[in-house]
């Protein structure tokens, strides 16, 4: 029994031995640690202005466009001349209103009074504008009149510059809002690449 006890508890060892691959731990490798991300190195540097070109945009700016002329006024009368011979007729009716109510009888009195203040009337007012002055009208200078409205004009504005420089032998352009001088500032940035990529 002892026999077929130590046999059977070889052949187990025999068999958890093929299992295993040779040479391999049991407990897992450990993992590499991972590689830190480096930030590629920048720098600022001066590169050559070639060109510099202004750039336009069109806008609309309000403006008031103002224009004068001379207008006459029409003749205005001068107070105190003339007369409508109103004073005339009103004078002349009572005179002859007087005069027929004196020469009148009776019934036929108040007849002769009406038709005496009708014909003083008309005599009065005729009297009147055959004696009085002719109306007088004065003429005033010409006066300016100015009149003005809103007009809208198109304007060129510079809103930036084209920019053409050189840096070690390339040429690049942009836009900037200022204009620049002889040269401008440029930041480079430096990035390692793989041999493989350089000979591309």
């Amino acid at each position: 029994m002892k026999r077929i006890a130590l046999l059977a508890l070889a052949a187990t060892g025999a068999i958890a031995a093929q299992a295993q691959p040779y040479g391999r731990p049991a407990y897992p490798a450990p993992m590499p640690a991972p590689v830190a991300a480096v930030q590629a190195p920048t720098f600022v540097d001066r590169a050559r202005v070639q060109d510099v070109q202004p750039q336009y945009e069109v806008v609309q700016v309000p403006r008031q466009e103002c224009s004068s002329q001379l207008v006459q006024d029409a003749p205005q009368p001068v107070a105190g001349t003339g007369s409508s011979g109103i004073a005339g007729t009103v004078i002349g009716g009572v005179a002859g209103g007087i005069l027929g109510h004196q020469v009148g009888r009776g019934s036929g009195r108040d007849v002769a009074t009406a038709a005496g203040a009708v014909v003083g009337a008309i005599a009065g007012n005729t009297i009147d504008r055959n004696t009085s002055q002719p109306q007088q009208y004065v003429q005033a200078p010409p006066r300016e009149v100015q009149s003005c409205r809103t007009v809208m004009e198109q304007q060129q504005r510079v809103n930036g510059y084209r920019v053409t420089y050189e840096y070690r032998g390339n040429t690049y352009t942009t836009v900037m809002h200022d204009q620049p001088g002889q040269s401008l500032p440029v930041r480079v940035s430096v990035t390692p690449l793989e041999e493989r990529e350089y000979h591309r």
